[in-house]
């Protein structure tokens, strides 16, 4: 077998049906649920699942202190396997949080999220009243009243009271985003269809424990019916998708609109520039700005920091110096009522003018994604102490101007500029809005991290830019995908006031979603008055709707080419969910019990051959049916099996000492265990493959001796009685070839290394007696066995399963698992990608299951 190195061998099909999205519930490992307890009872919750009856963990609930007997509402803990638990915990590595940051470090932090997240909002001034403007022209200074107080209202509103003072709280873990807010709801109720998520997949998190009250009530019942609703949990999971598309198509349209609205300030300066000219400029800076997108976001964010800070502080200079010179009426748009007049006067052009109001908001949502990045405390600082003042400032400063410039509203930002001060102007407006392009493209990065974790997005190449922080990433392949969908939607559609209206349409998107997902947050998590949760959803559902109204009925200007983008890209995502769901599903469903694995002797002429087989599988838990079909297809395995998973956790470094931990997955004498290796996420997995061998070998001796010593201290008389599971089924097996293989023993009963033939062998096994053995005796015999396996050789088993559409299914199933899916399964990034594996000692084995 340890020779037999490049053999491969095709999966037979294995079917399985599969019945909706709701079985996935019944199989969810980490339950947490509300119960009702009387006080003098203990409730305990054991495991549901767990080979190793050694390692049972049970969570226990103790009302011992009470003394009466009175009813009480309890949350009962999530059903943890012990070993998910333990595959988190890095003893030797420290997580570097935001909250052990000292004051000083919380300033850092706090002027590089200028450079990060408020690039977007930044800059804003360039374009928003040039878009409303052109929408609905100035007809007098009332105009210019109502459209400031429209942007000041809108500012206050939804950057500052939705995004910074409430959907900021509502992160997972500190990561931000749709993903985030889907993942912290799943968490709370099982609505989940995604793949199953183990506790070694993501970190745990909860709300506090509350007394009983109205608002838990209300809690419990909205629990349920997401719960028990099918169709519920298919429209949460379609609005989160939905969201996240719409970033991705921020991400295409938001470089364009802010690149090409700075460079179009050339045409204030040199009047003899053209639109094309501005087109062209326009690209060379994307080109450059995607280029630099690998360098870290620590990096970058101190690089560009001073830049952004420049440009706040000129852009609040410039406001005072014009409501100085012109007009300090424009103070006055502090009052509503003109927002009033301002419909009044214009009507329906006021109503299309929303499109452009919005803008001044773009990049709010940015914040949320962005969060991974950041603290929130950072995040909040930063936003009301420097960045709302100076936006304020500098629309109120364009609006003073344009109080006695109307005929200039095209170009209001750097019209408003001093002649002396143009230039420099022009050069830091557009390095910052090279920097804003830079800050949704990193937003767009952290929503498809998200997405690809929970199985919603192909595997792609994921490369961290810093040791600290684990949020921080870069992804080539998206950074180049969006760079060329961004240089084709310039070049197709070079107005201003189109792009405009397709950069409204992917913010609204994204803000409803998030609006309608930190309201099941406040019910479910928050739990707190229904007042309060109707007058958020209420007011911002409702205004972030009637500025939708308003871009909608432009978008056939050709903003429509981003809807048809965020169309795309959600069937991608659904898609890839679809398959990844019954996938998973089937693999689970197909997991071999230990049952079965003990009676396959009886049945199979396999049997044990030196060496060492490691199985690589995704299963944390069960032993996965890949490994059944190697046992019906090959005819002998190997002496000791190891199932190997690897996990990345949150922290940059596992220390070599504390990579691998180790379980046994049946008696000891089947020498069938299970390893979870441990990588950091800047772990790089390139050490050749007999050091990494060696480690797992010496790791394992370890952990043989310290289940000796634990053994040892519980019991004298703990012995095996793996022999009692021995039948007798006596049978010899002569192959085709000449071959005799003995059926005398189990299939995985313990292999003895001899020179006798193998019905010899076997017939002596059967006849030991362990009993014979002492402690110290058993645990130098097992460790020898390791060592002579080692010897023999390890060869490395990969199963590949893959699914079809069965033959009865609907046409569309099988166009989405046949085609579509398989083309993405087929395109996207391996599973094993960063397995480094020789491939002289490489066996696989491909599956197919029939769903």
């Amino acid at each position: 077998m340890a020779e037999d190195n490049n053999a491969t061998s095709s999966g037979a099909a294995v079917g399985s049906e599969i019945n909706g999205g709701g079985r996935l519930a019944s199989m969810d490992s980490t339950e947490s649920r509300w119960v009702f307890q009387d006080d003098d009872d203990d409730s305990q919750i054991g495991d549901d699942e767990d080979e190793d009856d050694h390692h049972r963990h049970d969570v226990g609930l103790d009302s011992e202190d009470e003394d009466n007997s009175e009813q009480r509402l309890i949350r009962t803990g999530p059903r943890i396997d012990s070993f998910d638990v333990e595959a988190l915990e890095v003893h030797s590595a420290q997580r570097n949080d935001y909250e052990d940051f000292s004051v000083g470090r919380r300033f850092i932090l706090a002027f590089q999220t200028l450079g990060v997240v408020f690039g977007d909002v930044g800059t804003s001034p360039l374009y928003t009243f040039s878009v409303m403007f052109s929408k609905a022209s100035i007809n007098g200074n009332e105009d210019v009243l109502g459209a400031l107080s429209l942007v000041l209202y809108t500012l206050i509103l939804i950057p500052l009271v939705k995004y910074v003072l409430v959907v900021l709280w509502a992160n997972d873990d500190g990561e931000g985003g749709t993903f985030a807010l889907y993942s912290l709801i799943c968490r709370h109720a099982k609505v989940s269809l995604l793949p199953n998520q183990l506790p070694s997949d993501a970190r745990i998190s909860s709300f506090r424990l509350k007394v009983p009250s109205p608002e838990l009530e209300r809690s419990l019942k909205i629990k349920e019916s997401l719960e028990t609703s099918l169709t519920l949990k298919k429209l949460l999971l379609m609005l989160v998708l939905a969201g996240t598309s719409m970033v991705i198509a921020d991400g295409v349209v938001t470089p364009a609109m802010s690149v090409l609205s700075a460079v179009g300030g050339l045409k204030v300066g040199v009047t003899a520039i053209t639109q094309d000219q501005v087109v062209m400029i326009s690209v060379a800076l994307l080109v450059i700005l995607f280029s630099v997108q690998k360098f870290g976001t620590s990096k970058v964010g101190l690089a560009v920091g001073p830049a952004l800070f420049l440009w706040f502080c000129s852009l609040a200079g410039f406001g005072i110096y014009n409501l100085v010179k012109y007009d300090t009426r424009v103070l006055g748009a502090f009052n509503p009522v003109h927002i009033y007049y301002y419909f009044k006067r214009n009507s329906t052009k006021a109503w299309y003018a929303l499109g452009g109001c919005l803008l001044c908001a773009t990049g709010s949502e940015a914040m949320f994604a962005d969060l991974c990045y950041f603290s929130v405390r950072s995040v909040q600082l930063s936003f009301v102490f420097l960045v709302l003042p100076c936006l304020l400032l500098g629309y109120l400063g364009q609006a003073a101007y344009l109080m006695e410039n109307h005929d200039s509203a095209e170009q209001a930002f750097f019209s408003s500029i001093p002649s002396a001060a143009f230039w420099p102007v022009f050069l830091i407006a557009n390095i910052a809005a090279l920097i804003a392009s830079r800050t949704m493209t990193t937003a767009t990065f952290s929503c498809i991290k998200q997405s690809t974790a929970l199985g919603c997005f192909p595997r792609l190449k994921i490369i961290h830019t810093s040791r600290k922080f684990m949020g921080q990433i870069y992804i080539p392949v998206i950074n180049w995908f969006l760079l060329v969908v961004c240089v084709l939607f310039v070049c197709s559609i070079s107005g201003i006031d189109e792009i405009g209206n397709a950069y409204g349409i992917a913010e609204l998107g994204v803000m409803m979603m998030t609006t309608i997902l930190v309201t099941i947050v406040m019910l479910l998590i928050w739990q707190i008055n229904i007042i309060i949760v109707l007058s958020f959803v209420v007011f911002f559902l409702g205004v972030e709707l009637t500025f939708f109204s308003s871009v909608l009925w432009s978008v056939g200007d050709g903003s429509w080419i981003i809807l048809v983008f965020a169309v795309i890209m959600f069937f991608i995502m659904y898609i890839w969910n679809y398959g990844s769901k019954l996938k998973y599903e089937t693999e689970v469903k197909q997991k071999l019990s230990m049952d079965l694995m003990r009676k396959l002797g009886c049945n199979l002429g396999t049997v044990r051959a030196p060496g060492i087989g490691l199985l690589y599988n995704e299963l944390v838990k069960g032993v996965p049916a890949i490994f059944g079909h190697f046992l019906t297809t090959l005819p002998a395995i190997h002496s000791m099996i190891i199932f190997v998973c690897i996990k990345y956790v949150p922290i940059p470094v596992v220390p070599q000492s504390e990579r691998f931990l180790f379980r046994r997955v049946c008696p000891k004498s089947y020498h069938i265990f299970r390893c979870i290796a441990r990588y950091g996420y800047k772990d790089v997995r390139k050490e050749h493959h007999q050091t990494f061998e060696q480690l797992l070998i010496e790791s394992l001796e370890k952990f043989i001796r310290r289940e000796a010593q634990e053994r040892s201290l519980e019991s004298d008389g703990d012995d095996d009685t793996d022999s009692n599971d021995e039948t007798s089924c006596s049978r010899v097996l002569i192959a085709p070839n000449g071959s005799v293989y003995s059926l005398g023993v189990p299939l995985l009963a313990e292999f003895k290394y001899t020179s006798e033939p193998i019905s010899e062998a076997s017939t002596s096994e059967v006849n030991a007696d362990p009993l014979m053995f002492d402690g110290e005796q058993s645990l130098e015999r097992e460790l020898s066995f390791i060592r002579k396996a080692k010897e023999s050789g390890v060869v490395y088993l990969l199963g590949h399963g893959d699914i079809r559409a069965r033959k009865d299914s609907w046409f569309i199933k099988k166009l989405l698992i046949n085609y579509f899916y398989a083309f993405l399964r087929k395109n996207c990034r391996r599973g094993t990608a960063n397995l480094s594996v020789p491939h002289t000692n490489l066996m696989q084995v491909g599956m197919t299951y029939m769903v």
